[in-house]
């Protein structure tokens, strides 16, 4: 006998409606998932904030959030992965803090000015805790391997952040043509670095204001 979607003899052919409830409750639990790993990094990047990327552990973590270290691992599977999941969400959260809302001010200097100025706030607010950027090219200067290169790979994408800045600074006509954007961001990170160890190592009350003003004198050397 053929098979038909005609209604049979004996009563009409009911159509089979897919059960929802599985689908809702898987959904339920991948965004209960979801939300679980961002609180491990959360507290990963807290603790790596102040001990290091090296100080992390699986078990520290899963002490501080209350579960097994199974659980964790459900999430992460190896320490490696964890360290290299801080380093995007500091990239991540760092992006958000000083890069852009650089991007309403006008572009040329104030864009430029506006991106030094939230990158010393952000600097100064990581005084008691540190820069995971900083102390991660301490601890992975000379080690190779997936941490350094995700290191390498969010430091490098935010200098040439810096240099475009800059870039656009020339194309605009507030700094001189010949400026080279390149030597021009060393500098400005200098002026970063200088100031995280005068504040941080040194506790010097000065380092703000000695940064601006040597953000100030690079920007006269190329005024056109």
């Amino acid at each position: 006998m053929a098979i038909t979607d005609t209604p049979s003899a004996t009563g009409t052919a009911r159509k089979r409606r897919p059960h929802s409830g599985g689908n809702a409750r898987g959904a339920k639990a991948v965004h209960k998932g979801q939300q679980t790993k961002a609180a491990i990094i959360d507290a990963a990047l807290a603790m790596a904030s102040h001990v290091g990327l090296e100080g992390l552990s699986i078990g520290a973590i899963a002490e501080v959030m209350q579960m097994s270290k199974s659980g964790v691992f459900a999430h992460f599977g190896s320490r490696e992965e964890l360290q290299i999941a801080v380093v995007r969400e500091y990239h991540e959260r760092f992006e958000r803090e000083v890069f852009r809302p650089a991007l309403a001010a006008p572009r040329g200097l104030p864009r430029l000015r506006a991106l030094f100025d939230n990158w010393m706030r952000q600097t100064s607010l990581e005084i008691d805790s540190g820069c995971i950027y900083i102390s991660g090219a301490v601890e992975f200067d000379d080690r190779p391997g997936p941490v350094r290169d995700a290191l390498v790979d969010t430091v490098n994408t935010w200098q040439a952040a810096v240099r475009r800045a800059v870039q656009l600074a020339i194309d605009e006509g507030h700094l001189r043509a010949d400026a080279d954007p390149a030597q021009i961001a060393f500098e400005i990170h200098g002026l970063i670095l200088a100031l995280h160890y005068e504040a941080r190592f040194l506790r010097s009350p000065d380092g703000v204001q000695h940064a601006r003003a040597g953000f100030d004198n690079i920007l006269a050397r190329y005024q056109p």
